[in-house]
C-alpha cells in the first residue's frame, strides 16, 4: 500500500473565466466502488482518458477521480495555447523523424479536443489564431528562431517570418527583435474547456472531486484506492496527475516539478483597446521559455502574463511569492504596453507542471494493469490530451499507429537523488536566466 503525503492546493486564484459560473461539476466519493478502469486526476490527460475509455469500451464503469474540484487544477491554470509544430528544438534539427511524430501526435490532439468542442458546443473561446514565437535578442533570433524556421522547412510546414516592425503591426508594441508566426495554434479558456469536457462526459464514466486518494496498493488483477470517504477497486488504472506522480509511487526520481506563474489585467476599456493596435487576439510564445514571456491578447481584452518558472519540489509555492511575481508581473506589462498606464494586474496564480530532464513524456504500461500519462514538458494540452487518449488506447488495446510515434518518444531519464538534484535543477534555472537574459 503506498500512501500518499503530498496533495494539490487550491487558493481558488485562477483568474480564466468559469464557463456556466461557478458550480460543482462533480460530487465526492462518500462510498465503496468497483469499476473496471480508474482514471487518477482529471485533468486533460485524465478527461481524454476516461472519454477514450468509454468509447473502446462503451460498457464498462469507469470512475475519474480528483483530490480537487474538476475544472481548477493546473490543466485549467495555463495559457491556453493548443500548439501543434514542435518549437522546442533542442533535439529537432538531429532527429526530423521525432519532429515528425510531435506533429503527429499533437494534431490528434487538437483535433480530439475540436472535434468535442464542436459536437457540444463548448463555449471556451476556440480560435485557430496561430502563435508568434518570438525572441527579443540577436542570440534568441540565431540561436533558436533560425533553427525553428530550419526544422519548419524541413517538415514543409507553413510559417510567416517578422521583423520588428512588422509584429509590431500585428500585436501593438514593440520589444521583441522578431518572430515566426505559425497558423496552426488554437487559442482557448483553459478553464472552460476543462468544464466543457467534464460536463459532457459519456454516461458510463462517474467523476469524482474533492476525493483525494490518501493511499493505493496496485495488483496484478485489481488496484485498490483509498480517499477520505470511500475506496475504488479497479481491474485496470491510468495515473494521470503530471507532477504529481511520484506520490503514487512511479517514475520514481525521473520528473521534475515546476511552478509557473501567470496574470491577467482587468478588461481593457474602448479607448485602451483604440490605444493598442493591431490584432485583437494574438499569442506569443517566448524563445527561452523559462527566461521570456508568454502572453497573450484575449477574446475579451485581457492582457495575460507567464514568467518566473521556479523549481517546486514540494509542489507548493507560498502566498507572499504569488504577491511578488503579481508585481514583478505589473512591471513587466507596464515596461511593454506604456501605452496602457492605467491598466492593472487583476489576477495572478500559479500551476504546477512537469518536465523530464530528455524532455520525454511519462507514457506507458509501468507495470501489470498500472498505467501512466503524466510528465507533459510544458505543452499539456495537446501532450496531455493525446497522452490520455493513447493510455485508453493502450489499456483497450485498440490499434492506433500514434502509440508507434509516443513510444518513440521515450521515457523520462533517471535523475541524481535529492538534494543533488535540487541543487542541480536550481544551478540550471539560474544559469538560463544569466545567459539568455537578453529575452526577458
Amino acid at each position: 500500500m503506498k500512501s500518499i503525503e503530498i496533495f494539490p492546493e487550491n487558493d481558488h486564484s485562477i483568474g480564466w473565466q468559469a464557463a456556466g459560473g461557478d458550480q460543482h461539476l462533480a460530487s465526492t466519493l462518500q462510498q465503496d466502488i468497483a469499476v473496471d478502469f480508474l482514471v487518477v486526476g482529471a485533468g486533460l490527460a485524465g478527461l481524454a482518458a476516461a472519454r477514450r475509455l468509454a468509447e473502446n469500451a462503451p460498457h464498462a464503469q469507469i470512475a475519474l477521480v480528483d483530490a480537487e474540484r474538476v475544472g481548477e487544477g493546473t490543466h485549467a491554470r495555463n495559457s491556453g495555447f493548443a500548439i501543434d509544430v514542435p518549437h522546442n528544438t533542442s533535439s529537432m534539427l538531429v532527429d526530423q523523424a521525432q519532429a515528425q511524430r510531435h506533429l503527429r501526435l499533437a494534431r490528434a490532439a487538437i483535433g480530439y479536443l475540436e472535434k468535442q468542442v464542436t459536437a457540444y458546443s463548448i463555449d471556451c473561446a476556440w480560435e485557430r489564431a496561430g502563435k508568434f514565437h518570438a525572441a527579443v535578442s540577436a542570440q534568441g533570433i540565431d540561436g533558436v528562431l533560425r533553427p525553428t524556421q530550419q526544422v519548419l522547412d524541413a517538415l514543409q510546414e507553413p510559417y510567416e517570418w517578422l521583423d520588428r516592425a512588422a509584429l509590431e503591426k500585428k500585436v501593438g508594441f514593440s520589444h521583441f527583435g522578431a518572430a515566426i508566426y505559425t497558423p496552426g495554434t488554437v487559442l482557448l479558456n483553459p478553464r472552460a474547456l476543462t468544464q466543457g469536457l467534464v460536463r459532457h462526459l459519456p454516461e458510463n464514466v462517474k467523476v469524482y472531486e474533492n476525493s483525494p486518494i490518501t493511499s493505493i496498493a496496485y495488483g496484478p488483477n485489481q488496484t485498490k484506492a483509498l480517499t477520505p470517504a470511500g475506496s475504488i477497486a479497479a481491474h485496470k488504472v491510468v495515473i494521470a496527475v503530471n507532477a504529481f506522480a511520484e506520490q503514487f509511487g512511479v517514475l520514481k526520481n525521473r520528473l521534475i516539478p515546476i511552478a509557473a506563474h501567470a496574470s491577467l489585467t482587468r478588461p481593457l476599456t474602448e479607448p485602451e483597446q483604440q490605444a493598442l493596435q493591431g490584432l485583437k487576439t494574438w499569442g506569443i510564445t517566448p524563445a527561452n521559455a523559462f527566461v521570456g514571456i508568454t502572453m497573450r491578447r484575449t477574446p475579451d481584452q485581457r492582457i495575460l502574463i507567464r514568467q518566473n518558472m521556479a523549481y517546486a519540489p514540494d509542489l507548493h509555492s507560498d502566498g507572499q511569492h504569488k504577491a511578488t511575481v503579481a508585481q514583478q508581473h505589473q512591471r513587466l506589462f507596464s515596461e511593454r504596453f506604456p501605452m496602457l498606464p492605467n491598466v492593472t494586474i487583476q489576477h495572478t496564480w500559479k500551476g504546477i507542471m512537469c518536465v523530464s530532464a530528455n524532455m520525454a513524456p511519462g507514457f506507458g504500461e509501468l507495470m501489470p494493469n498500472v498505467f501512466s500519462a503524466v510528465c507533459h514538458n510544458g505543452i499539456g494540452l495537446t501532450s496531455g490530451t493525446i497522452s490520455g487518449m493513447l493510455a485508453a488506447d493502450l489499456m483497450t488495446h485498440r490499434d492506433n499507429p500514434l502509440l508507434e510515434d509516443i513510444a518513440a518518444l521515450g521515457l523520462p531519464t533517471q535523475l541524481p537523488p535529492r538534494p543533488l538534484l535540487d541543487m542541480g535543477v536550481r544551478s540550471r534555472l539560474a544559469w538560463e536566466a544569466w545567459q539568455h537574459r537578453g529575452e526577458l
